[in-house]
């Protein structure tokens, strides 16, 4: 049986906008897609920010240390040439004493001072370097942070104008159809990618179950938009060559000896699908003895 002249058209339609869903899925995919892009670098320029804050942090505390340990040792250089300058009006035992203890005590804290100024100096110079180092870095990273972000806003737009043209083409089809169709579809091609199949014999070409004998007739007969029951896909009645030599639009239209000729070779092409079909066979219980000896044979 040949399409009608207006199922042709839906069936041409809706493979048009097959191409447009699935172009639009995946421009909306990369669009989503695209700010993910940036996510790694964000995070490593984060984590360098953060980085360089704690440095920032010890260097300016450090800074403090290093000013306190100055101050310290003017104070115990001062101590020490009071001490010494003593020394010169010193009148008793007692006074020198005293005065020689406080120049040792002082000298000792200087001594140590020094050192300690020394260690806390070449920390903090090398803070300072891993500082300058840290906003070179960040500086850089940046740069071509910004750089991507104008990158991928340009690839972004141009996705976006192909969107918009998508759906142009997509406005100029769907008014045609059946909305509730097209809604359907456009959910099954979201999922799928495909949303139009062929059946062959009884044999759905997406999911490979096997129809129910009345429902792939209806298929055939292809006077409605029908839906497989198990994949939801639309279904496009395709004959097979054993159909096409014996020029039949159903199996109805079969003898009993080409109809078993043809039942055995549908058999032996579909053998694969019989194991799958057993899980839906309760759904169909309804279907009258012919069907259940065709779903048998099949």
């Amino acid at each position: 049986m040949e399409k009608t002249r207006d199922m042709t058209k839906i069936f041409e339609d809706l493979k048009k906008l097959q191409e447009i869903f699935s172009q639009e899925n995946e421009i909306r995919r990369k669009i989503e897609e695209v700010p993910k892009q940036l996510n790694s670098r964000e995070e490593l320029l984060s984590r360098l920010k953060k980085e360089y804050i704690e440095k920032n942090s010890k260097y300016e505390a450090l800074k403090e240390k290093i000013s306190g340990i100055k101050d310290e040792l003017d104070a115990a250089i001062a101590s020490r040439e009071s001490g010494e300058k003593g020394m010169d009006n010193i009148s008793t035992h007692r006074e020198y004493e005293a005065l020689d203890k406080q120049i040792t005590e002082a000298t000792e804290r200087e001594a140590y001072l020094r050192r300690d100024l020394l260690k806390e100096e070449k920390v903090f110079a090398e803070l300072n370097e891993s500082i300058k180092t840290d906003e070179t870095v960040i500086q850089a990273e940046e740069n071509e942070l910004n750089e991507a972000r104008a990158s991928l806003d340009k690839e972004t737009s141009s996705l976006k104008k192909e969107l918009a043209s998508l759906e142009k083409k997509e406005a100029n089809i769907t008014p045609n159809l059946d909305q509730e169709i097209v809604y359907k579809f456009q959910r099954i091609i979201q999922r799928n990618n495909e949303g139009i199949v062929p059946v062959k014999g009884n044999v759905c070409g997406g999911c490979h179950m096997i129809l129910p004998a009345q429902f792939a007739n209806e298929v055939r007969d292809e006077k409605n938009i029908l839906f497989c029951p198990y994949c939801s896909r639309i279904l496009e009645y395709l004959k097979s060559e054993k159909e096409e030599e014996y020029n039949v639009g159903s199996l109805a239209d079969l003898d009993d000896d080409d109809e078993d000729e043809f039942d055995d070779e549908f058999e032996d092409e579909f053998d694969d699908d019989d194991e799958k079909s057993e899980d839906y066979d309760d759904k169909y219980d309804d279907d009258d003895e012919e069907e259940e000896e065709e779903s048998e044979v099949e």
